[in-house]
This record gives C-alpha cells, structure tokens and sequence, in this order.
C-alpha cells in the first residue's frame, strides 16, 4: 500500500514536467532565506516592479519544477516575481527528524475519523508565505498556486485577505469528500510506471522533486481535510484555471472552488493535464497576466 501511494503522489507530482523542461532562467538568482515563521523557508525574487506574484507549488516540489517558461512569461509582463520553496523543499527547513508516516495506517486512521499524525498543517506552509512577504516587507501581492499550492493559496487567501492582491489556484482542490477521485486511466499509468524503471531519482531530483517530503506534506493534505467552508469566504478577485484532461485532480475540483468563490473566474483549457504542458502554456500565461493587471489597476 506504501508503495502503491508513493508512486501515485510520484506520478502526480512530476507530471508537471514539460518536455523541454529547463530550469536555467531560474537557476541564475540567489536564494535567500528567512525565519519569521519559525522555520527556515528560502525563497528567489526574479524581476524588478512595484507588482509582486507569489508563486507556491506542489506537493514534494520545490520552486524549480515552475520551470522557465512559465517564471519568463510573468517576469516580462512586468511583474516581481517570488519563489518560495515549501518547508520539506528545496533549500527551505527539512522535517527528516520527524520520521516517516506510515501511510497505509494514516489512511484508515482517517477514514475512521481518528485523527491524523502531521508535523505540520497547510495553514503552517500558508503562515511560511506570509513570513516572506513580511521579510520582503510585501503589504500585499498576487497569491498563485498549483496543486497542493493552490490549496495553500485558498487558505492564505481566506485567513489572510489583506494581505492578498488577487488569487489563482491552478490544478486544485477544496477537498470536499463529494469530488471524484483519481480516474481509472490515472490508476492504468500508475501500473505501468510501478512495472517499470522507477530509477528515474536524479531526473526528477533536476526538476525540483523531492520524493522524501511527500508522506508528510500528504498527511498535513488529510488532516486539512474538506476546506469548502473557507474557501467560500473568499472575497478577493479569483482566478481558477485546470485542465480538461487532468486525471489526478479531475476538473470537478476546480469546478467546485470557483462555485463557492463569489465572482470568481474558471477557465478550462482542453489539452492540459495535471501539468503545464508546452502547448497550452502561452494561453495560460495570457489568461494569468490578465488576471493580475486587472487587479493591479
């Protein structure tokens, strides 16, 4: 079962990746760090403007797996653009001390309504952002999330609207127990993945990947659990996007969060997955931009 689910969350998170995946733009500005929060949490600012994107990735990834495409295509709209690596990630504060979580166990603990051992909550890695914006001494920014990011978003963003400009959750969820799960085709790669080469550590490690993070991110996603009630308490200017092919978190999801949004926008693109994929990545960047000079105006 552990292995099942290690290479489910595996599958997931690194299918973000593009075929042309690079990573050179991003590697050329130096990280710093801060502890407001309590923890160490390192993060990049690219660009130069009085208008700040805070962009919070996925589950297991660093501030790398973004890739440069899509960090050029803010950057040269004229946007400050902040990376933040999660706690567990990259060069931010690791949790290694904590252990491992048994997953099949955490997994039937939940379902039977026990509660769920995590080192740290969602609302923590939400508190981490707040800790750079106020190193960075960032009143307010544009607050964009993908996957389990978006998540961090939405509770940023409902339990700290002042400080947020606008949101976007990408490839999200508000994890009400009525969306549907993984499709069966997620299920099929995953066989075939789990009967193959899974040698693969130093190429996901490339694009920002950390496999070792993922058990105790996933458990601080369980614990969570259905955060419908406050995504709904969102007032500020929503964008929500997804893809239409996105087995990993069907489009339901995104569905469900911009219903409970007041005035929020959702954007389906047909030929994007759980992924940025090369293809559909100019008409996101374009629907995102816009998105952020609306509200900047």
């Amino acid at each position: 079962m552990t292995r099942f689910i290690g290479l489910f969350i595996l599958l997931s998170c690194c299918s973000f990746a593009k075929g042309e995946f690079s990573r050179t733009y991003i590697d050329q500005f130096a990280l710093s760090s801060t502890h407001k929060s309590g923890v160490k949490i390192s993060y990049k600012v690219l660009g130069q403007s009085d208008q700040s994107v805070v962009l919070i990735m996925g589950l297991g990834s660093s501030h790398i797996l973004w890739g440069d495409s899509f960090i050029k295509g803010i950057v040269d709209a004229n946007y400050k653009v902040i990376l933040v690596d999660n706690r567990d990630t990259g060069e931010s504060e690791k949790f290694t001390a904590w252990g491992e979580p048994t997953i099949w166990w955490q997994f039937l603990k939940n379902y039977l309504g026990l509660n769920v051992d995590a080192p740290y909550l969602l609302e923590d890695m939400a508190k981490d952002i707040i800790a750079v914006m106020d190193e960075l001494e960032l009143e307010q920014a544009h607050i964009v999330g993908a996957s389990m990011g978006g998540m961090i978003a939405q509770i940023l963003t409902a339990q700290h609207p002042d400080r947020v400009t606008s949101l976007t959750s990408i490839m999200s969820s508000t994890g009400a127990k009525h969306l549907p799960p993984p499709s069966s085709d997620s299920n099929k790669r995953l066989k075939a993945l789990a009967d193959g080469d899974l040698d693969q550590s130093n190429r996901f490690a490339a694009m920002g990947f950390e496999p070792a993070a993922v058990p105790r991110q996933l458990m601080a996603i369980i614990k969570a659990g259905d955060r419908s009630q406050e995504v709904a308490s969102i007032e500020v200017p929503t964008l929500v996007l997804h893809g239409a092919d996105d087995s990993l978190i069907p489009p339901m999801h995104g569905e469900h969060t911009a219903s409970l949004i007041k005035n929020s926008r959702y954007i389906l693109f047909q030929g994007m997955g759980h992924n940025l994929p090369d293809a559909v990545l100019p008409d996101l960047i374009r629907e995102l931009t816009a998105h952020l000079a609306a509200q900047s105006r």
